[in-house]
């Protein structure tokens, strides 16, 4: 019975975000440092969205602008409103890595 009370704690506690106010959205503190300031060479370690754990000039949920050019190159997942190859719910496996430093 312990372990139930645990599990149902722990579940209650994943669905609360750090960064976030009490109403679920992002702290202005943590957004800021979230995003890549749009001056970053694309594809570098500082082209990252802290938010999405993606490239930020990749980052079709920050930027609706380039949801246009991932769905002219077939790489759109209808379902989950992402780019496929950023689509972990259909790609469990897949891996997005962010470049080293000093890239």
């Amino acid at each position: 019975m312990r372990f139930l009370l645990l599990a149902a704690l722990g579940l209650l506690s994943a669905c609360s975000t750090p960064g976030t106010d009490t109403k679920g959205a992002p702290s202005a503190s943590t957004t800021a440092a979230a995003h890549a300031p749009a001056s970053v060479k694309p594809g570098s370690h500082d082209d990252w969205c802290g938010e999405h754990a993606v490239p930020e000039s990749q980052c079709s949920r920050c930027n609706k602008d380039l949801i246009p050019a991932f769905k002219a190159t077939g790489d759109w997942c209808a379902e989950h409103s992402v780019p496929e190859s950023q689509c972990l719910k259909c790609n469990p496996g897949l891996k997005i890595v962010r470049p080293p430093a000093g890239s």
